[in-house]
Protein backbone atom coordinates (compact mmCIF):
# COMPACT_ATOMS: atom_id res chain seq x y z
CA UNK A 1 0.00 0.00 0.00
CA UNK A 2 1.02 3.69 -0.53
CA UNK A 3 2.43 6.07 1.93
CA UNK A 4 -0.92 8.25 1.67
CA UNK A 5 -3.85 5.33 2.80
CA UNK A 6 -5.71 6.22 5.43
CA UNK A 7 -6.29 3.24 7.76
CA UNK A 8 -9.74 2.08 8.99
CA UNK A 9 -9.99 1.85 12.89
CA UNK A 10 -12.71 -0.86 12.82
CA UNK A 11 -13.00 -3.47 9.56
CA UNK A 12 -15.84 -5.63 9.74
CA UNK A 13 -15.46 -9.04 7.20
CA UNK A 14 -18.19 -11.18 6.35
CA UNK A 15 -16.30 -14.52 5.72
CA UNK A 16 -18.64 -15.92 2.85
CA UNK A 17 -17.93 -18.38 0.43
CA UNK A 18 -16.69 -21.79 2.58
CA UNK A 19 -18.97 -23.84 1.17
CA UNK A 20 -19.03 -22.63 -2.52
CA UNK A 21 -15.41 -22.96 -2.55
CA UNK A 22 -15.50 -26.40 -1.35
CA UNK A 23 -17.92 -27.20 -3.68
CA UNK A 24 -15.96 -25.77 -6.92
CA UNK A 25 -13.40 -28.52 -5.77
CA UNK A 26 -15.94 -31.18 -5.04
CA UNK A 27 -14.65 -31.08 -1.49
CA UNK A 28 -16.87 -31.58 1.41
CA UNK A 29 -18.68 -28.43 2.63
CA UNK A 30 -16.81 -28.38 6.03
CA UNK A 31 -13.23 -28.38 4.08
CA UNK A 32 -13.89 -25.12 2.47
CA UNK A 33 -14.88 -23.68 6.51
CA UNK A 34 -11.16 -25.36 7.55
CA UNK A 35 -9.83 -23.48 4.80
CA UNK A 36 -11.72 -20.10 5.85
CA UNK A 37 -10.60 -20.60 9.07
CA UNK A 38 -6.81 -20.50 7.67
CA UNK A 39 -7.45 -17.63 5.98
CA UNK A 40 -9.01 -15.53 9.37
CA UNK A 41 -6.45 -15.99 10.92
CA UNK A 42 -3.84 -15.13 8.61
CA UNK A 43 -5.70 -11.67 8.05
CA UNK A 44 -5.86 -11.04 11.67
CA UNK A 45 -2.12 -10.87 11.82
CA UNK A 46 -1.79 -8.58 8.45
CA UNK A 47 -4.58 -6.64 10.37
CA UNK A 48 -2.26 -6.71 13.49
CA UNK A 49 0.78 -5.82 11.24
CA UNK A 50 -1.23 -2.91 9.31
CA UNK A 51 -2.33 -1.43 12.92
CA UNK A 52 -5.95 -2.17 12.55
CA UNK A 53 -7.50 -1.45 15.84
CA UNK A 54 -10.93 -3.72 15.83
CA UNK A 55 -11.38 -6.60 13.32
CA UNK A 56 -15.10 -8.22 13.65
CA UNK A 57 -15.79 -11.60 11.79
CA UNK A 58 -18.80 -12.83 11.19
CA UNK A 59 -18.07 -16.55 12.03
CA UNK A 60 -21.63 -18.11 12.63
CA UNK A 61 -24.89 -16.43 12.20
CA UNK A 62 -28.25 -16.72 14.68
CA UNK A 63 -29.81 -18.37 10.74
CA UNK A 64 -26.89 -20.71 10.42
CA UNK A 65 -27.83 -22.85 12.68
CA UNK A 66 -30.58 -23.94 9.74
CA UNK A 67 -27.46 -25.67 8.25
CA UNK A 68 -27.15 -29.56 8.06
CA UNK A 69 -26.02 -30.75 11.52
CA UNK A 70 -22.63 -32.59 10.10
CA UNK A 71 -21.39 -29.02 9.17
CA UNK A 72 -22.92 -27.28 12.20
CA UNK A 73 -20.61 -30.09 13.85
CA UNK A 74 -17.66 -29.17 12.04
CA UNK A 75 -17.99 -25.75 12.34
CA UNK A 76 -17.90 -25.92 16.60
CA UNK A 77 -14.74 -28.58 16.16
CA UNK A 78 -13.06 -26.32 14.26
CA UNK A 79 -13.96 -23.16 16.74
CA UNK A 80 -12.74 -25.36 19.48
CA UNK A 81 -9.69 -26.69 17.69
CA UNK A 82 -9.08 -22.71 17.54
CA UNK A 83 -9.59 -21.73 21.00
CA UNK A 84 -7.27 -24.62 22.14
CA UNK A 85 -4.58 -23.24 19.85
CA UNK A 86 -5.08 -20.13 21.41
CA UNK A 87 -1.93 -19.81 23.69
CA UNK A 88 0.10 -19.82 20.58
CA UNK A 89 -0.83 -16.82 19.70
CA UNK A 90 1.06 -15.46 23.00
CA UNK A 91 2.80 -12.31 22.19
CA UNK A 92 0.72 -11.62 18.92
CA UNK A 93 -0.70 -8.68 20.55
CA UNK A 94 -4.00 -10.00 19.39
CA UNK A 95 -7.17 -9.72 21.73
CA UNK A 96 -9.62 -12.14 20.97
CA UNK A 97 -13.30 -10.87 21.80
CA UNK A 98 -16.70 -12.93 20.88
CA UNK A 99 -19.78 -11.19 19.93
CA UNK A 100 -23.34 -12.86 20.34
CA UNK A 101 -25.60 -15.17 22.29
CA UNK A 102 -23.52 -18.10 23.77
CA UNK A 103 -26.41 -19.65 25.49
CA UNK A 104 -26.68 -22.51 22.90
CA UNK A 105 -23.22 -23.70 22.57
CA UNK A 106 -21.87 -26.59 24.98
CA UNK A 107 -19.84 -26.13 28.32
CA UNK A 108 -16.30 -26.90 26.85
CA UNK A 109 -16.85 -24.33 23.77
CA UNK A 110 -18.16 -21.82 26.28
CA UNK A 111 -15.51 -22.66 29.28
CA UNK A 112 -12.72 -22.21 26.05
CA UNK A 113 -14.16 -18.69 25.26
CA UNK A 114 -14.01 -17.60 28.34
CA UNK A 115 -10.55 -18.85 28.24
CA UNK A 116 -9.55 -17.02 25.36
CA UNK A 117 -11.01 -13.42 26.64
CA UNK A 118 -9.14 -14.05 29.68
CA UNK A 119 -5.66 -14.44 28.12
CA UNK A 120 -2.83 -12.27 28.72
CA UNK A 121 -1.52 -11.38 25.14
CA UNK A 122 0.21 -8.33 26.41
CA UNK A 123 0.16 -4.88 24.64
CA UNK A 124 -2.97 -5.04 22.27
CA UNK A 125 -2.87 -4.04 18.32
CA UNK A 126 -5.72 -5.51 17.18
CA UNK A 127 -8.78 -6.84 19.10
CA UNK A 128 -10.45 -9.09 16.98
CA UNK A 129 -14.22 -9.45 17.51
CA UNK A 130 -15.46 -13.18 16.11
CA UNK A 131 -19.42 -13.21 15.94
CA UNK A 132 -20.80 -16.57 16.73
CA UNK A 133 -24.48 -16.85 17.00
CA UNK A 134 -24.61 -13.54 16.33
CA UNK A 135 -27.60 -11.58 14.06
CA UNK A 136 -27.85 -7.71 13.99
CA UNK A 137 -31.43 -7.63 14.72
CA UNK A 138 -30.63 -10.19 17.98
CA UNK A 139 -28.12 -7.98 18.92
CA UNK A 140 -30.33 -4.73 18.84
CA UNK A 141 -32.98 -6.60 20.80
CA UNK A 142 -30.71 -7.97 23.32
CA UNK A 143 -29.50 -4.29 23.95
CA UNK A 144 -33.65 -3.07 24.35
CA UNK A 145 -34.01 -6.28 26.88
CA UNK A 146 -30.88 -4.97 28.40
CA UNK A 147 -32.00 -1.29 28.98
CA UNK A 148 -36.46 -2.01 29.69
CA UNK A 149 -34.95 -3.89 32.32
CA UNK A 150 -33.64 -0.91 33.86
CA UNK A 151 -36.66 0.85 32.92
CA UNK A 152 -38.78 -1.26 34.96
CA UNK A 153 -36.77 -1.32 38.10
CA UNK A 154 -37.22 2.25 37.81
CA UNK A 155 -33.87 3.39 37.35
CA UNK A 156 -33.87 4.99 33.97
CA UNK A 157 -36.90 7.06 32.31
CA UNK A 158 -37.43 6.42 28.97
CA UNK A 159 -36.79 10.32 28.11
CA UNK A 160 -32.82 9.33 29.45
CA UNK A 161 -32.82 6.56 26.56
CA UNK A 162 -29.77 7.67 24.08
CA UNK A 163 -27.95 5.93 21.32
CA UNK A 164 -24.76 6.08 23.26
CA UNK A 165 -26.79 4.00 25.93
CA UNK A 166 -27.86 1.63 23.02
CA UNK A 167 -24.22 1.36 21.79
CA UNK A 168 -23.27 0.56 25.35
CA UNK A 169 -25.81 -1.99 25.20
CA UNK A 170 -24.64 -4.01 22.33
CA UNK A 171 -22.94 -7.19 22.11
CA UNK A 172 -19.66 -5.21 20.48
CA UNK A 173 -17.28 -3.37 22.77
CA UNK A 174 -15.68 -1.66 19.67
CA UNK A 175 -16.66 2.04 17.81
CA UNK A 176 -18.84 1.99 14.69
CA UNK A 177 -17.56 0.11 11.82
CA UNK A 178 -15.54 1.86 9.47
CA UNK A 179 -15.40 -0.43 6.94
CA UNK A 180 -17.02 -3.16 5.79
CA UNK A 181 -16.03 -5.82 3.39
CA UNK A 182 -17.73 -8.69 1.84
CA UNK A 183 -15.98 -10.96 -0.19
CA UNK A 184 -17.50 -13.98 -2.56
CA UNK A 185 -19.70 -11.72 -5.03
CA UNK A 186 -22.49 -11.25 -2.56
CA UNK A 187 -24.24 -7.49 -2.47
CA UNK A 188 -25.86 -7.54 1.34
CA UNK A 189 -25.57 -7.27 4.88
CA UNK A 190 -26.81 -10.24 6.04
CA UNK A 191 -28.20 -9.36 9.51
CA UNK A 192 -24.45 -7.87 10.18
CA UNK A 193 -23.35 -5.15 12.65
CA UNK A 194 -26.46 -3.17 11.63
CA UNK A 195 -26.43 -0.86 14.34
CA UNK A 196 -22.33 -0.41 13.74
CA UNK A 197 -23.09 0.29 9.85
CA UNK A 198 -25.20 3.36 10.07
CA UNK A 199 -22.07 5.42 8.17
CA UNK A 200 -19.58 2.32 7.22
CA UNK A 201 -18.39 2.15 3.77
CA UNK A 202 -18.99 -1.64 1.89
CA UNK A 203 -16.57 -2.91 -0.31
CA UNK A 204 -17.91 -5.59 -2.07
CA UNK A 205 -15.29 -8.06 -3.94
CA UNK A 206 -15.70 -11.34 -6.08
CA UNK A 207 -13.77 -13.74 -4.59
CA UNK A 208 -14.51 -16.67 -2.46
CA UNK A 209 -13.48 -16.06 1.53
CA UNK A 210 -11.20 -19.06 1.19
CA UNK A 211 -8.71 -17.68 -1.37
CA UNK A 212 -8.98 -13.82 0.11
CA UNK A 213 -5.70 -13.12 0.67
CA UNK A 214 -3.72 -9.59 2.30
CA UNK A 215 -3.53 -8.14 -1.22
CA UNK A 216 -7.52 -8.73 -1.74
CA UNK A 217 -7.30 -6.44 2.70
CA UNK A 218 -5.08 -4.08 1.25
CA UNK A 219 -7.22 -3.37 -1.67
CA UNK A 220 -10.13 -3.02 0.23
CA UNK A 221 -8.46 -0.27 2.33
CA UNK A 222 -7.48 1.15 -1.00
CA UNK A 223 -10.55 1.54 -2.12
CA UNK A 224 -11.98 2.52 1.56
CA UNK A 225 -9.16 5.38 1.65
CA UNK A 226 -10.78 7.33 -1.62
CA UNK A 227 -14.18 7.49 -0.01
CA UNK A 228 -15.27 11.13 1.03
CA UNK A 229 -16.54 10.33 4.34
CA UNK A 230 -19.27 13.25 5.03
CA UNK A 231 -21.39 11.44 7.70
CA UNK A 232 -24.40 13.40 6.38
CA UNK A 233 -22.76 16.82 5.99
CA UNK A 234 -21.61 18.35 3.00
Amino acid sequence: MTDKIILPEHIGIIMDGNGRWAKKRGLPRNMGHKKGAEVFEKISRHCRDLGIKYLTVYAFSTENWKRPKEEIDGIMNLMRSYLKNMQKAAGDHIAVRFIGDRTPFDEDIKALIEEAENADIGEVITTVQIALNYGGRDEITHAVKEIAKKAAEGSLSPEDITEDMISANLYSASPEADLIIRPSGEERLSNFLLWESAYSEFVFMDVLWPDFTEKDLDAAIEEYSKRNRRFGGV
